[in-house]
């Protein structure tokens, strides 16, 4: 049986863009010069330093997609502020053959607002595809992570934004292979993502941002596998030099 995949091939800059790239978000070194992002069938890891632009750039893909920015299904319009960036604008999508039948942005930083608004805003309808209960009776990891077993179909296209700020390490490796299991299930994921262990899923593409613009690495190419391996190998002599001056300081 022939895949459905890719759903979202590519996202590109329109042609006829007016872009000013002094003013957010394209003074951003890893946006200033985007052109466009070519998207692996199965998953597609979005990895860079804290304020690089990566949940900007996700959420712009997102939104153009037709997503709330605080993420949900496209039905979902959870608003608790209007701060999406005017990238979403200037992209278009470059689309497969075949449309998605399941479709779901999933970030870390709003879900409390996405729960709020099953719950209130349409009265629990929708909680039977999230395990049947209160969203807010859950932890924040419980809630991810029931979202990414349950409600998820399969035959999807899913955005994430940092789920392991859900999850513990046990719950990202649990998380691994419900993904390997959507995948299976022809499903696409875009993740933006901390996670050395999430980024280890076999196959992915990896496109890191930085102050050179956006390029493909390898996993063993990325700080967050080199650096978690140099702590972990040798944490106390890590330890030793990250809180050295700090115990040299006198005492009050």
């Amino acid at each position: 049986m022939l895949s459905t995949k890719p759903y979202l091939k590519e996202v590109q800059l329109k042609n006829n863009s007016e872009i000013d790239r002094n003013q957010y978000p394209f003074n951003i070194p890893s946006i200033r010069d985007f052109s466009s992002m070519a998207f692996h069938p199965d998953v597609t890891f979005i990895v860079g330093e804290n304020g690089s632009g990566k949940s900007t750039l996700v959420e712009a893909i997102a939104v153009m997609l037709g997503f709330s920015q605080e993420g949900g299904t496209r039905n979902m319009r959870s608003e608790s502020a209007s701060t999406v960036s005017a990238l979403r604008s200037h992209l278009r999508p470059i689309r497969g053959a075949s449309r998605p039948s399941d479709s779901y942005f999933l970030r870390a930083e709003s879900l409390y607002s996405v729960s709020t608004y099953m719950d209130v805003e349409l009265e629990g309808y929708y909680l039977d595809a999230y395990g049947g209960t209160s969203m807010h009776n859950r932890s924040h990891g419980e809630l991810f992570f029931t979202t990414l077993t349950k409600k998820f179909r399969g035959n999807g296209l899913y955005i994430m934004d940092e789920p392991e700020a859900a999850l513990s390490p046990n719950r990202q490796m649990a998380a691994l292979t419900a993904i390997h299991d959507l995948v299976q299930r022809d499903s696409q994921f875009i993740i933006a993502t901390h996670s050395p262990i999430l980024l280890a899923y076999p196959r992915a593409k990896i496109l890191k941002l930085d102050e050179s613009g956006i390029h493909e690495v390898a996993y063993e190419e990325t700080e967050h596998f080199s650096v978690t391996r140099q702590f972990l190998n040798n944490y106390q002599g890590m330890l030793d030099i990250l809180l050295e001056k700090q115990l040299e300081l006198p005492l009050d």
